[in-house]
């Protein structure tokens, strides 16, 4: 009963225009003091405080401030002009180079909605001058830079790993070939709307001006090299990784000679205020999960499941099913540190690898991205684009298809994310 009131007060919270992460902390708040006095209070400051501190979330500031120090330098402009010459011959080329340059900015941010925020502003504009339909430029933008959160390094795949206890590595490693996939459908349906409706072609393909574009942002192409190759090398971890990407943005930036203080000092407040809305909503989603885990929802839910059926298969298109709904509701991040502790007995009792759950989990939580009423992802691409988020829903529904059917791919056939994962750690 104190679960249904929690959920239902949750509910209305949201629907007042509360924020989430404020609503999930009074919620929580008040289910504790309900169950055991108001002398736990004391105690609801340091649950948030000790859960928002655990040491791999230090990535997720990091990861976050390398992007934004990325975007202030010039770097973002750099990738844009070398995909606009190696895509830019296709008809709809233009849309190819959103989806590519957000799958390759994906690798140092790691956020979708900075990926929004970053190359969104850049290239929405740009789109729109050349003739494409604003709801059109947004909905690529969107759909790609959700797409994106699957390939390493992800803010969501690090939540999910420190909630499941599971490795952060192999899962940036499980995401590569699902991640690579989805672009190129992605660029599949770019390229039919392109044709449908005789979107431009961007500009004749030259080899003088792809490597001329290539030299100006090769310092940029070094970025993943650095990180990744550090991550997966196993020089660090994907915490120290983070780190890595800071210092090599800013080390790339005074190179190019586009960083100087006032870049600096705004790339280190917008990461401040994005980590800050993360952060929170990490500290208020461990305090629900401290009181769900003393109510033994978590076991509960994974009793009635496993009474229902043991078949793997059916548990996930069931736990697919309940992700999909969350993701409607939730922000990624809210939803991952709230419900992943619920399912992983239930995850490990029918025998489902965790990193293979992870890469499911964030697909789901990617779609819930884009479909509203939630939808952060997206409503960020039409504020960018101002666009109508109605409209835009019209056209983002088949990229939407995309990602679904990328879910349904990696739910059933395991080894598409698993087959790398297995050669190099098992």
């Amino acid at each position: 009963m104190i679960v249904l009131c929690m959920f239902l007060g949750l509910l209305v919270l949201v629907m007042i225009n509360v924020p989430i992460a404020v609503a999930l902390a009074v919620v929580a708040s008040g289910a504790m003091v309900y169950a055991h006095g108001i002398d736990v209070l004391p105690n609801v400051a340091l649950v948030m405080m000790d859960g928002a501190t655990n040491f791999p979330l230090i990535a997720i500031p990091l990861f976050i401030l390398a992007g934004a120090i990325m975007n202030s330098t010039g770097i973002s402009r750099r990738l844009i002009a070398f995909a606009s010459a190696l895509f830019g011959f296709v008809r709809g080329g233009l849309a190819m180079v959103n989806i590519g340059t957000s799958l390759f900015f994906a690798e140092i941010s790691g956020s979708a909605v900075a990926d929004v925020a970053a190359l969104g502003s850049i290239l929405i504009p740009e789109m729109k001058r050349k003739g494409y339909p604003g709801a059109f430029a947004a909905a690529v933008t969107s759909s790609s830079a959700t797409l994106a959160v699957i390939i390493p390094p992800s803010i969501p795949m690090i939540l999910y790993a420190v909630m499941a206890q599971s490795s952060v590595v192999q899962l940036f490693v499980a995401g590569i070939v699902p991640g690579v996939l989805g672009g190129m459908l992605m660029m599949f349906v770019a390229y039919r709307f392109a044709v449908r409706y005789n979107y431009p072609v961007e500009e004749v393909f030259r080899i003088g001006r792809l490597v001329e574009t290539f030299k100006d942002a090769a310092l940029a192409f070094t970025l993943p090299i650095i990180i990744l190759g550090g991550i997966f090398g196993g020089f660090v971890t994907a915490t120290e990784g983070a780190g890595l990407a800071v210092v090599a943005a800013i080390v790339i930036g005074i190179i190019y000679r586009e960083l100087d203080w006032p870049h600096l000092k705004r790339a280190m407040v917008d990461g401040t205020v994005q980590t800050a809305v993360v952060m929170l909503l990490v500290a208020a989603s461990v305090l629900v999960g401290e009181y769900l885990t003393e109510a033994q929802v978590p076991q509960r839910l994974a009793s009635g499941i496993s009474d229902f059926t043991q078949n793997k298969y059916l548990v996930l298109a069931l736990l697919n099913l309940f992700f999909l709904v969350v993701g409607l509701f939730l922000h990624s991040a809210a939803a991952i540190i709230l419900v992943v502790p619920i399912v992983m007995p239930l995850v490990h009792q029918v025998g489902i690898d965790p990193v293979h759950f992870g890469i499911i989990v964030t697909l789901n939580l990617g779609i819930g991205q884009q479909t509203p009423p939630v939808a952060s992802v997206l409503v960020t691409a039409c504020s960018v684009a101002k666009a109508d988020i109605w409209e835009v829903s019209k056209i983002n529904v088949y990229f939407i298809a995309v990602l679904f059917t990328m879910l349904i791919l990696v739910t059933y056939v395991p080894a598409v994310p698993m087959t790398l994962v297995e050669f190099f750690y098992r």
